[in-house]
């Protein structure tokens, strides 16, 4: 089964060019509360989306879902939910959440009106998600590996990969048979990890879900809406050859894929506090 495949857009000309490559929701991220402090000295995306982006797209999506990020749990979650449902949202994400009762209220708010979605990416997130799981309620989860990495100190997001962090939380999402996913992945070809490595990782986990990267089409740096489309036609046509050719892998290829990523990360990792130690 292909990975389900998210992108992150707030232009309706974009989403409907992803939808039509195969893009399986188109994301309108509304998380801003916090962000910015706690990714200032890292090269993530901040993004500027607003509800009325999620009504100006929702129109266009025939075949790919809407999923919104709100803001963390806060005093305001209430009024947001309720107007990011009202503009459209098949499945809204929870980010940031720290305590099962956070989860609980989030659940509560949503009501049964469309998908929920958790994003684990906080270490307390992580130290109660048996008790999170076992109230269950909620639809998937994801696996946020920028600010689950830096909620640890870490160096590189993929430390929690080759370091069985990944692979722990997988086998309590698989037990729980609730679908989930991890990370991003870059066109292939890309990426400080290589895009292949880490999708062999998804399918030997049984990931079911990833997010496409800026890399995979940066409509920061990409203006013209031909070169646009003509990216995502490419890009995936790509992506999908090399997930059709994993049926062909043996579970020796997998785990030595496994070893191949844990000596990656590490080489990157020390390229990084060698680069951090010249500057």
């Amino acid at each position: 089964m292909p990975l389900k495949l998210m992108y992150i857009t707030n232009r309706s000309d974009v989403a409907e060019i992803a939808q039509k490559y195969g893009v399986d929701r188109i994301w309108v991220d509304l998380e801003t509360r916090g962000k910015e402090e706690r990714q200032k000295n890292y090269d993530s995306v901040k993004s500027q989306h607003s509800v009325a982006d999620i009504r100006s797209i929702k129109p266009h999506l025939t075949t790919s879902e809407m999923l919104v990020r709100i803001n963390p749990w806060y005093d305001g979650s209430l009024a947001e939910i309720d107007s990011v449902i009202e503009a459209g949202a098949d499945i809204i994400m929870l980010p940031y959440w720290k305590t099962p009762e956070e989860v609980s209220n989030f659940i509560k708010a949503v009501d049964g009106r469309c998908k929920t979605t958790l994003l684990l990416e906080t270490k307390e997130a992580l130290e109660c998600v048996d008790e999170v799981l076992a109230k269950g309620g909620f639809d998937e989860i994801h696996i946020g590996l920028n600010d689950l990495h830096l909620s640890y100190g870490m160096t590189f997001m993929f430390e929690l990969l080759s370091d069985g962090t990944v692979e722990k939380l997988c086998d309590k999402f698989k037990t729980a048979k609730i679908p989930y996913g991890f990370g991003g992945i870059a066109k292939l070809g890309s990426g400080m990890l290589p895009a292949e490595k880490v999708i062999m990782e998804h399918y030997r986990l049984d990931s079911t879900r990833a997010i496409l990267s800026r890399s995979f089409c940066d409509c920061a740096k990409i203006t013209d809406i031909t070169e646009i489309e003509q990216t995502f036609s490419e890009n995936l046509k790509t992506l999908r050859a090399f997930e059709a050719s994993l049926a062909n892998k043996t579970p020796e290829d997998f785990a030595q894929n496994k070893v191949e990523v844990a000596t990656a990360v590490a080489d990157v990792v020390a390229a990084i506090k060698r680069a951090k130690k010249n500057a």
